[in-house]
């Protein structure tokens, strides 16, 4: 049974409406019927993660919002309107190192404050503010690109910079998926601290389940075959999640609801 929305007092940040997607004239669909609703809760945001097999369109969700692309049916609406005249601001984090190798942290980061009117001087202090907060300081003046920086590094730079927007929404395509164990798991917990300070609404892309409930408020499982949306999970777990979470009881049991669920999903979308 696919995921049921009911209507909420709350306004709509993110609306998907009957969603379809082919690249073939409709000979098949990557994505069908498919709605999307998240909730505008400002001052809160919401983090919301997608899980689903490779291929099911998950990647194609976060381009829709993004503005990157257009489906083949159905609307794309942020706060109610058109994304071209809704006024949200987006920013996005993809698993590839998006900095840009010939300038600097420093540079690189005050790249999202060049449309807000700022002069240097603000823009390189706000920055520079940023990057120590996201854990880079002493590393302002190195050139963004590996081996220079780190993979984590150049992640962190990369969420600093769209966080310098001041984005009502974050869109992360697996971000974390190409480091290593222990870096993914530092910046699990820098992704916390940072929604829990800033409040936006994240949209976060993962193939690994622990990795999703511990960030997530909100899981949606996706079939394929063609994508939409099968099951909705309420994590129901604190807001500041340290890693010790990951040994308690009830972390593990919604670990294997999800775990279970992605079978199913599995199994459904073979048919």
């Amino acid at each position: 049974m696919a995921v049921q929305f009911t209507d909420t007092p709350l306004p709509n940040l993110i609306d998907l409406q009957n969603i379809g997607q082919t690249y073939d004239g409709g000979q098949s669909w990557v994505l069908k019927d498919l709605r999307f609703l998240i909730e505008d809760k400002p001052a809160q945001g919401e983090f919301v993660v997608i899980l689903g097999a490779s291929g099911c369109g998950k990647s194609t969700l976060l381009r829709y919002i993004a503005g990157l692309q257009s489906p083949t049916e159905g609307k794309v609406l942020l706060k109610e309107k058109p994304i071209e005249s809704s006024g949200v601001r987006s920013g996005m984090v993809f698993q590839q190192y998006s900095s840009l190798p010939w300038l600097t942290v420093l540079e690189n980061v005050a790249l999202g404050l060049d449309f807000q009117g700022l002069d240097e001087k603000t823009r390189l202090k706000k920055a520079a503010e940023m990057i120590e907060l996201v854990g880079l300081a002493g590393h302002e003046n190195k050139y963004a690109v590996y081996p220079t920086l780190s993979g984590g590094q150049l992640q962190r730079v990369a969420i600093a910079r769209s966080l310098m927007a001041n984005p009502e929404i974050l869109l992360m395509d697996e971000p974390f998926g190409a480091l290593d164990i222990n870096t993914r798991l530092q910046m699990q917990s820098l992704l916390n601290d940072i929604w829990l300070k800033f409040h936006p609404t994240i949209l976060f892309v993962t193939h690994d389940i622990e990795e999703a409930v511990f960030l997530a408020d909100e899981i949606f499982i996706m079939r394929a075959n063609p994508g939409n949306f099968e099951f909705r999970v309420n994590v129901d777990l604190p807001f500041d999640r340290q890693r010790e979470l990951k040994r308690e009881q009830k972390f593990m049991d919604i670990v294997r609801d999800v775990e279970d669920k992605m079978i199913r999903v599995a199994e459904i979308s073979k048919k």
